[in-house]
């Protein structure tokens, strides 16, 4: 009995390094695809989707079609692949005319994650409760933390293979000590014998896996690991909103405005490229198109039940044409919400930086209803920054900057009012 024991005991320890090790890859592969999301998502999503075209095409599938260092040569630098004459370069470069930008940023480890991530959102996954919007989004939010639910499937998987080797092992052992004990019968048929009920049969069951040191340590550690990666999940992911959407009171589709009816963003949001707000349209805007537009045609010749609520609100009667005196304000629901310590303004990213808004609010055009697209943390800004590249050529500020530094070189005085000190931003906000 003691070879059988060391035996087991050798087992057990190579069962629960395969299980460490096995964790450990998860990890690592878990960790790098969500390195890769994180990196498509603020660099490639203004022009690609998995499933669909944008500006430029889908890329599912694309990492079935393409030599893997060739992606890497064509992320990083497609036009300096199209230039040496490539010819599989030159090939995509005339199906899809876009010009595709150079990330030189982007190291390869970066590419590596981006590629890993294409790959793995390419292949089809079922369907999660919960229908679209919010919840598919959120594949992210609760996807959203460094911690994905994959490597957590792994490892209680990895976990419960291991719980029932040792069981069987355990049964093999007991079933040598019967021979060894010439027929004894065992505790179970003792108890069967005596008339108990299976009731106690049970009990008697779990006082001798209770009495079995190697396996309740066992249970302790799978729950410890497991209860501690759940807790880490939802510290991480506290106070991160990524796929909100709330119901509004007004069904306002930016794929029919800003998509079919490709209405400029600033139309609207007027206030994006002058101040630190996007502004919320009034419904005078609003009334700009609707004073004439009511959809009708699709409604029987009734007015849509959306564009109706605007008149309540303002209280217009389309038939006179006049406004009434009980106008009341459309309480729309904030999606995008930054904590009170944050500052952020518009102008400065939208008008000096040039960025677009797809950027931080995803493909707009595409949303039925607008969700919140991007997780809004600091590490996302963070990164955002890191890569993106200043351009300080034709740039007033930038100018004036330069303008200073060549002052104070010579000896002149500068004061705060030069370099912006009499801005309003720069003390109420």
């Amino acid at each position: 009995m003691r070879n059988i024991s060391l035996i087991f005991r050798r087992v057990a320890k190579s069962l629960i390094l395969v299980a460490l090790l096995s964790v450990a890859t998860l990890s690592v592969q878990a960790q790098d695809i969500k390195a890769g999301e994180s990196l498509f998502k603020a660099n490639c999503t203004a022009c690609h989707g998995i499933d669909k075209a944008v500006i430029g095409p889908a890329l599912k599938g694309v990492t079935d079609n393409f030599e893997h260092d060739w992606l890497v040569s064509w992320i990083k630098n497609s036009p300096a692949l199209i230039a040496s004459g490539d010819a599989q370069a030159v090939e995509v470069s005339e199906l899809h005319p876009s010009m595709m930008p150079a990330f030189p940023t982007l190291s390869d480890d970066d590419v590596n994650n981006i590629i890993a991530y294409i790959a793995d959102a390419s292949v089809a996954k079922p369907e999660a409760e919960g229908g679209s919007g919010g919840a598919g989004m959120a594949e992210g939010a609760g996807q959203s933390g460094d911690v994905s639910n994959f490597m957590l499937g792994g490892l209680i998987l990895v976990l419960i293979i291991a719980f029932l080797v040792i069981l069987v092992l355990n049964r093999v052992i007991r079933t040598l000590d019967r021979i060894i004990l010439k027929n004894k019968d065992n505790i179970v048929e003792q108890v069967e014998e005596e008339g108990e009920t299976q009731g106690q049969v049970f009990v008697a069951k779990l006082k001798r896996l209770s009495k079995n040191k190697k396996l309740v340590f066992f249970v302790i550690l799978g729950l410890v690991a497991i209860l501690s990666t759940a807790g880490w999940n939802v510290m991480w992911n506290t106070g991160v909103h990524e796929g909100y959407q709330p119901v509004q009171p007004i069904k306002f589709s930016h794929q029919l405005h800003a998509g079919i009816n490709q209405i400029d963003c600033q139309y609207c949001h007027s206030g994006a490229a002058t101040s630190q707000n996007a502004s919320i349209p009034s419904p005078n805007v609003c009334m700009n198109c609707h004073n004439y537009v009511t959809a009708s045609d699709n409604y029987g010749g009734e007015i849509s039940p959306e564009i109706q609520k605007i008149y309540n609100a303002i209280d217009w009667d389309p038939e006179t044409r006049t406004y009434g005196d009980n106008p009341k304000p459309i309480e729309w629901i904030r999606v995008h919400n930054l904590p009170d310590l944050a500052y952020f303004n518009h102008s400065q990213h939208v008008t000096v930086a040039g960025i677009e808004c797809q950027k931080c609010h995803g493909p707009i055009e595409t949303m039925e209803e607008v969700y919140q697209y991007s997780p809004l943390t600091m590490k996302w800004c963070i990164e955002c920054h890191q890569e993106t590249e200043v351009n300080a050529k034709g740039n007033a500020y930038y100018d004036q900057l330069i303008a200073a530094h060549e002052k104070l070189k010579s000896g002149e005085k500068i004061t705060a009012a030069v370099l912006g000190g009499l801005e309003c931003g720069k003390c109420h906000y």
